[in-house]
């Protein structure tokens, strides 16, 4: 299959056009005249084609658009916006489903078009943790987050074994499932893990179980806490819908004089 770089012809051309107009547009100009003219472009006939970038793709099915993309990929030919335009317009997650399966590049690309799609967080779950490469793992959680009801089961397991620990909390403060497991996983965490007392607070405020509350109240009241605890502490009980009302002193914690250099 013969590949075509668009995004290369259009520079080619955007660059004429540029040197063409030097000074007829302002920096802020540029930033609406280059889309409309890449628009423009996409259905512009190419003469070694007979076609527009746009009829090109539309003309394929979705068996030959799909081989086309991989080639793409795998070949590292610029993928253009009209190519992805043409599998958007389609049923994007299912032809890209299977991409998940494949080259690193095609999962990064399946990825980024299908995004949180409730249909394959199981799929996107079992990428985090086959993977070895925490940017990785982190992309896979972030999309997984939307959707953390359909893998909490999963996610707890994980949690129980010891693996991925930090992830599985972050999928788990998203769940909107009320589970005693759940609530553990996240309280267990909470306390057993002093360095980090802001974030777990926060993955308490998030998961939203009132439950938690006593802990919250309890080691909010602890002397010694920093003003960056205290803060999120006092956020995560007001958000659970508790109070708390005591006077504390923080005038000699530094992070308190740096936002508050007169107080």
């Amino acid at each position: 299959m013969k590949l075509y770089d668009f995004d290369g012809m259009f520079d080619a051309k955007l660059s004429e056009y540029v040197n063409k107009n030097s000074g007829k547009y302002g920096e802020e100009e540029w930033e609406d005249v280059v889309p409309a003219l890449y628009k423009k472009f996409g259905d512009t006939v190419i003469k070694s084609l007979g076609k527009t970038p746009n009829e090109f793709y539309s003309s394929m099915s979705d068996g030959e658009i799909i081989k086309c993309l991989k080639a793409h990929l795998r070949q590292s030919v610029p993928v253009s916006g009209f190519l992805s335009s043409a599998i958007e317009e389609r049923n994007a997650v299912k032809l890209l489903a299977p991409l998940l399966d494949g080259t690193r590049e095609e999962v990064l690309y399946a990825m980024s078009v299908i995004g949180a799609e409730k249909s394959v967080t199981v799929k996107y779950f079992g990428l985090l943790v086959s993977s070895d490469e925490e940017e990785f793992k982190n992309k896979c959680a972030e999309i997984i987050k939307e959707n953390a009801d359909e893998v909490s089961a999963l996610a707890i397991e994980r949690y129980k074994l010891g693996e991925d620990q930090g992830l599985m909390l972050e999928i788990l403060s998203r769940s909107t499932v009320k589970s005693d497991e759940i609530l553990e996983a996240l309280l267990n965490a909470f306390r057993t893990d002093p360095d980090n007392v802001p974030m777990h607070a926060g993955y308490l405020a998030l998961y939203g179980d009132e439950r938690a509350l006593p802990y919250l109240l309890d080691k909010i009241d602890e002397e010694g806490i920093s003003f960056v605890e205290f803060t999120e502490l006092k956020y995560a009980i007001e958000s659970l819908g508790g109070e708390y009302s005591k006077e504390r002193d923080f005038s000699d914690d530094p992070y308190y004089k740096l936002i508050n250099p007169e107080g």
